[in-house]
């Protein structure tokens, strides 16, 4: 029996006629097309913070196709690469979009909910930020243990006067779409967490300034008013960020299929895993190999097409 799906894409300049070329993929591979419709969303309209950003366009189709499955395979055959040059093809179930059913977010922050890495911006503070930045990316590419990384990098930070968090957290920008994408999905009555494997010295004036309903990240430890090389507690890892997710679920009523998740690198692979829906932004190749959808375009408000927002 057919199943009801969406195909929902994303572009940032589409070339003429890419509207029939993604309908002739759909069709090709199975599926029945019943509507379809693009939509223009200017910079301006998605985040007045992003004036470095253009605008993008979203086209959702409506089909029939033998499984979500089935078309995801077709139209992603190689999550690393676009079958459409700079077009992203993403198939999810109908159900996504019926928002009488409540919806949990959880997003990672660093190059996702942000746009910096706050462990290389307080590197920048003891001039080791380039070395710190090439460690983080062997993490986030899935290439060494992250917590054994992370300790690593915040050992470089002993001795910083604390004064540098907050230097560091004015320094923050929200990645383009992000206020907008929050303050939607909140307004219509769903539930928005964020899951760090930064600091919660960062992350909790941000929690509080888009009203987000969790957070969690590790926190770096103070002595007499300084860095001490090391965090506190457990570590937020990839398991702590896939547990935190089923546990902000149960507490919110959300049931586990109703959960999306967003993130970038190979720490966000079980939480998106756990996830009912699960989105690679902009990210690593060890994410898009497991991810259910991608987002190449610099626009996080570009999510809310997933739940017809």
């Amino acid at each position: 029996m057919p199943q009801k799906l969406a195909v929902v894409a994303f572009a940032v300049s589409p070339e003429e006629g890419a509207t029939e070329s993604v309908l002739d993929l759909i069709e090709r591979s199975g599926g029945d097309v019943e509507s379809h419709n693009w939509v223009r969303v200017t910079e301006s309209a998605s985040d007045g913070q992003a004036t470095d950003v253009e605008g993008y366009n979203a086209l959702t189709v409506h089909a029939d196709a033998p499984s979500v499955e089935h078309l995801r395979n077709a139209l992603q055959p190689n999550p690393r690469e676009q079958l459409l040059p700079g077009v992203d093809l993403n198939v999810i179930d109908a159900r996504w979009f019926d928002n009488s059913r409540r919806k949990l977010l959880v997003t990672d922050v660093d190059s996702t909910l942000i746009r910096q890495e706050v462990i290389e911006m307080l590197a920048a503070h003891v001039g080791l930020e380039a070395e710190v930045a090439a460690v983080t990316e062997r993490a986030m590419r899935g290439e060494i243990d992250f917590e054994q990384s992370l300790r690593e990098r915040v050992a470089v930070l002993k001795g910083l006067p604390a004064s540098v968090i907050n230097e560091v957290s004015s320094s923050v920008r929200l990645s383009p779409g992000a206020t907008v994408l929050v303050k939607t999905l909140l307004g219509s009555g769903h539930a928005v967490a964020a899951v760090s494997g930064g600091f919660n010295q960062i992350l909790d004036p941000l929690a509080e300034k888009l009203d987000l309903t969790r957070a969690a990240a590790n926190t770096l430890d103070i002595e007499d008013g300084k860095l001490t090389g090391r965090v506190t507690g457990g570590v937020v890892d990839r398991e702590a960020k896939a547990r935190l997710l089923s546990q902000w679920a149960e507490e919110l009523e959300v049931a586990p299929e109703d959960v999306i998740a967003v993130g970038d690198g190979a720490n966000d692979i079980d939480m998106c895993r756990a996830a009912g829906l699960s989105v690679a932004y902009r990210a690593k190749p060890a994410l898009r190999d497991v991810a259910d959808t991608q987002l190449s375009i610099p626009n996080l408000d570009a999510l809310r097409f997933f739940v017809d927002l």
